[in-house]
């Protein structure tokens, strides 16, 4: 480094060589017992037998993730949370040693969620690890933007401070999109290269959220260009969400700019493209989101090396964690897709690894490798019967054997709800342009277990000087109101395809600002739904007929509790129920609800601030020419 040439040279030259320092203690891994360099010693002994293993496993049917076979009759011997041999460990175990035999059971790797947002089960960090780890999911790669809209950085540190009450290895990435495409919508906070910049020295951090802002990476602004400098000085991998359907300049614009995954394929050729250019392709299999039996099609069709592909589940309900389960549902899904079991498992563990340049410690049964391992009997239907994390037994037959301890929340993630407005009846009502019998409104027609959405011009009558909801034609009224400053803001639209006849919902999960959002047949029922939630502090509910069918408080930054799962599973399922009687029958009809205002998916969305057409990035008029 050239010698400073006044004091202010001088101060920019510290400061980059704290960072520069900073880079280097992050290399080394927070989420192994211990780090690798404390220990070699030992597991060099153990492995020779001077020292003897902590734990053996033998008799296994090694899933082989480095070479795609299966190796008959391994022994794995662990000391210090760590692998120190695989083969024959008979010599590795002393009179203190633990040893289970597999019996030949399947022994693989502990899965690894290579996307997915915590916020979305609706349950805390804690309590989502006591869900999946009994599933063999051993660690996660989780983007907290949610609770990032709503309370800036201290709602970040939040998830990654409960995630230490679990074994579950949550590795966070700074959220990168508050909010999600600038200008479009009101959030709780807001994000920047120096708030990046901060973010990138906290112990838990491993890269950047996904880059929702695709348009701001491939247009050259200097704000989104800064947070994608920020990560890379800093050593960090930088996730994706490229939803447009190009394979052409547009994407390899982003991917130059150092974009390493992306999760929001929706065609083959969009994965296959993606791969071809380096790109790690995650294909999505969520509560809502059924991405991968399409998109898989890419490989199995094709033929080609696929280790860039990864299995992921981005957003995941309680009651399909409780119902169905976690990764292993998606490996099993894709399994049935026609995909080999053992590539489904690569797919959940040594691609996310290397995905996230963690392959030198995570993501294989090799020595020196944490010891995160998983148990099953059948390969082609894989049920997990034993979860080790760090060499010890967490889960046996799909219950935790060791204690999740006791939430501790800040006050500062509570009392979310700033309304600037009373809402009332009146709120919802939606005038029409004047001397019309008749209006061409621009209506959004949901799809469902997909993302994307349609543009609809659709004749609407007048009654009073009002547009009217529809229900004889699948036709709610809508609304968004900013819930975060008090600034009374509120757009206005129409959607189509959820089906109900009657009643209202509203909910303050509502990507990725999450606003309040409230859809119904009627202005009173969507009075309700919306001030219920007012008073609990936010979260989701149903409300027909003057009455409150289902409520699903969600007090922490409106979007989760600290409840157990199987609770939240309850109030969930009850919700589902109340959708149904209102006559909505698609799969997760809230989560699809959800991504209403989410401006930076095509085609058609709505925010506090108004529609926007997603296409080309501009507020549209509600009532067409």
């Amino acid at each position: 480094m050239a010698v400073p040439a006044d004091i202010d040279d001088l101060n920019a030259s510290i400061k980059t060589l704290v960072r520069l320092k900073v880079g280097e203690r992050k290399m080394l891994n927070r989420f192994c017992k211990k780090p690798l360099y404390e220990v070699t010693r030992t597991l060099a002994r153990v492995a020779m037998g001077v020292e003897k293993a902590e734990l053996v496993i033998r008799n296994a049917r090694l899933v082989n993730v480095c070479t795609a076979e299966i190796q008959e009759g391994i022994d794995i011997a662990v000391a210090e949370g760590r692998i120190a041999l695989v083969g024959d460990a008979s010599h590795c175990i002393g009179e203190h040693t633990t040893v289970i035999d597999a019996a030949g059971q399947y022994i693989a790797p502990g899965f690894m969620d290579a996307h997915i947002h915590v916020e979305s089960s609706m349950i805390s960090v804690g309590e989502y690890g006591r869900a999946v780890v009994p599933h063999g999911t051993t660690g996660i790669f989780m983007d907290p933007h949610e609770i990032c809209n709503v309370c800036g950085p201290d709602g970040v540190r939040a998830m990654i401070e409960d995630a230490r009450r679990t074994p579950l290895k949550a590795m966070a990435n700074v959220p990168s999109c508050v909010p999600a495409v600038a200008g479009f919508e009101d959030t709780g906070s807001h994000i920047g290269p120096e708030e990046v910049r901060e973010m990138m020295t906290w112990d838990g951090v491993m890269g950047l959220g996904e880059m929702m802002n695709f348009p701001g990476v491939i247009g050259g602004s200097e704000a989104i260009h800064g947070e994608l400098a920020e990560t890379l000085k800093a050593d960090q991998v930088i996730t994706g969400h490229y939803s447009v359907p190009d394979t052409g300049a547009g994407l390899n614009a982003y991917i130059a700019s150092g974009v390493r995954c992306c999760h929001e394929s929706t065609r083959a050729e969009d994965v296959l493209e993606k791969m071809r250019h380096g790109m790690y392709a995650l294909m999505r299999y969520g509560s809502a989101w059924h991405d991968m039996p399409v998109i898989i099609r890419a490989i199995l069709d094709n033929h080609i090396d696929d280790r860039f592909a990864c299995l992921i589940s981005d957003d995941t309900h309680p009651d399909t964690l409780i119902e169905d389960g976690h990764l292993d549902h998606i490996v099993r899904r894709a399994v049935r897709e026609g995909l080999d079991p053992v590539k489904a498992i690569q797919y959940v563990t040594i691609n996310p690894a290397t995905c996230f340049r963690m392959d030198h410690e995570m993501g294989s049964i090799t020595p020196g490798k944490c010891a995160d391992m998983v148990f099953f009997s059948d390969l082609n239907d894989i049920r997990v019967t034993r979860t080790i994390i760090d060499g010890e037994i967490v889960s046996e037959n799909g219950k935790m054997t060791v204690g999740i301890g006791k939430p501790a929340f800040p006050a500062s993630v509570y009392h979310t709800m700033h309304m600037g407005r009373p809402i009332v009846p009146d709120s919802f009502k939606i005038a029409a342009p004047e001397g019309r019998t008749r209006v061409k409104a621009r209506v959004i027609e949901i799809i469902p277990n997909r993302v994307g959405n349609y543009e609809r011009l659709i004749d609407l009558d007048i009654k009073d000087g009002f547009v009217e909801a529809d229900p004889y034609r699948d036709i709610m009224k809508m609304a968004v109101f900013e819930r975060h400053h008090g600034t009374g803001t509120a757009g206005f639209g129409f959607v189509k395809g959820f089906g109900f006849k009657t009643g209202a919902m509203a909910q303050t999960v509502a990507h990725d600002a999450h606003n309040l959002l409230v859809a119904g047949t009627n202005d009173e029922d969507m009075a309700l739904a919306a001030n219920t939630l007012i008073e609990c502090g936010g979260g989701l509910c149903a409300a027909a007929g003057g009455k409150v069918l289902a409520l699903v408080p969600l007090p922490i930054a409106g979007l989760m509790n600290d409840l157990p799962v199987e609770k939240m599973a309850e109030l969930v399922s009850t919700l589902s129920d109340a959708w149904r009687k209102m006559g909505c029958v698609i799969n997760s009809p809230y989560m699809t609800m959800a991504l209403i205002p989410l401006a930076c998916l095509p085609e058609l969305r709505l925010t506090n601030r108004g529609l926007v057409d997603c296409r080309t990035f501009q507020f549209v008029d509600l009532f067409a020419e």
